[in-house]
């Protein structure tokens, strides 16, 4: 395995094609930053009171963890990186990236802004994939008591009536325009909802293809129980089962609500039970390639060298259409480049808008990159080995 990984995803040279020394040297420092979990707090208070007080701190925002992250404020602006991307190989799944929408009018401008980021990809071949947060279209609250199957009031029944509209809204324009289109799972006390509109959308649109794709997160014990449930429903009602599987964002909040209220967490044990569970999850849709199309969210090398060696030994091309592989923008490069270089279906998840509107994605990225075990170190190896194989090339040409 680690005479793959090294032929595999060291070469530093194809990962970093796109990035000046400069733009690396940016990289390496921001990681070396958010390596330190009490800075990365601080700096989150900090930024969040000059936001709310309007103090002139985006030209910084952008220049550190936006740019890293982030493609631009507008899905205009965007399209400069998702050419470089496109050259490489890479498509873009243009995200507009504003959370904490609460009132009506707040939903209804999520949804005409995801159709315009969707109509604005309409037609590139740099983008056959489009998204959306279930959360942005509909309240929370409401998705809970749909979830937990609460009887809902007048006033309720008719909000989710409208959710269910920009739900089939955005999954007909997507169908039309012959874009895929991700819709995101969310928190597990909310996912039921979520689940049973992404479901009867399958049944309705995918009849010829994976137009309408689910997120599964395979944190969560039961979901591999569900993966077996959505292959056997999309063989007899005859539909094709598309799925982006990823191991899950939401793990703190998971544990701390199932010890607040006393029921038994959702989550795997530990991080060796999630990675089980996600390649079971992994080596079961890959057997059913017919009817299914896998897209692996994921930052994990070995998993993702797993999958390799399952296609390899299915002899299943690089190719493969139904197999494809995500990362999101601004991290691992190595993997995204690498595989691509080979012939793999890749995708980045591109976010963009308003510096102020994304900044709690940022955050997350951040937290993400402080928490997970080895994700700013592995960077930090990287660019380094880069930066230093730039240095040496250029003492040999002097």
């Amino acid at each position: 395995m680690k005479k793959m990984k090294q032929n595999i995803f060291e070469n530093t040279q194809v990962a970093f094609q796109l990035k000046s020394n400069f733009e690396l040297r940016r990289a390496y420092w921001l990681f070396r930053l958010i390596q330190n979990r009490s800075l990365v707090n601080v700096g989150k208070r900090l930024a969040h009171w000059a936001l709310k007080m309007r103090l002139p701190v985006e030209g910084l925002i952008r220049a550190t963890v936006f740019n890293q992250f982030c493609s631009g404020i507008s899905a205009v602006a965007s399209q400069p990186i998702v050419s470089r991307l496109g050259q490489a190989q890479i498509v873009s799944v243009l995200a507009y990236s504003v959370e904490g929408t609460a009132s009506e009018a707040g939903f209804e401008d999520s949804l005409e802004k995801t159709l315009a980021t969707m109509a604005a990809q309409k037609g590139n071949p740099n983008h056959p994939y489009s998204v959306f947060k279930p959360t942005a279209i509909g309240a929370f609250s409401l998705f809970e008591k749909v979830a937990q199957q609460e009887e809902l009031t007048p006033e309720e029944k008719g909000a989710w009536d409208r959710v269910c509209q920009r739900f089939d809204r955005l999954c007909q324009q997507a169908v039309d325009w012959q874009m895929q289109l991700f819709v995101d799972a969310e928190e597990s006390w909310i996912q039921p909802a979520i689940d049973a509109l992404v479901e009867k959308a399958m049944k309705r649109h995918n009849s010829q293809q994976p137009w309408i794709i689910t997120t599964v997160q395979m944190y969560r014990h039961d979901r591999l129980d569900y993966l077996k449930y959505l292959i056997e429903k999309a063989h007899q009602q005859n539909f094709y089962l598309g799925v982006k599987l990823v191991r899950g964002a939401y793990i703190e909040k998971e544990n701390e609500r199932a010890q607040q209220l006393g029921y038994p967490s959702p989550m795997c044990a530990d991080k060796a039970a999630t990675d089980a569970n996600f390649d079971a999850g992994v080596a079961l849709l890959v057997a059913h390639l017919q009817r299914v199309k896998l897209f692996m969210g994921s930052h994990n090398e070995d998993s993702i060298l797993k999958l390799l060696a399952l296609m390899q030994a299915k002899k299943l091309p690089n190719n493969h259409p139904h197999i494809w592989f995500g990362q999101l923008y601004g991290m691992s490069d190595h993997l995204s480049f690498n595989l691509a270089d080979r012939g793999y279906n890749v995708a980045k998840y591109v976010p963009f808008g308003p510096i102020r509107d994304v900044f709690p994605y940022l955050i997350r990225r951040a937290e993400e990159n402080t928490s997970v075990a080895g994700q700013s170190l592995r960077e930090l190896e990287l660019i380094s080995k880069e930066l230093n194989r730039r240095a040496a090339t250029r003492d040999v040409a002097a």
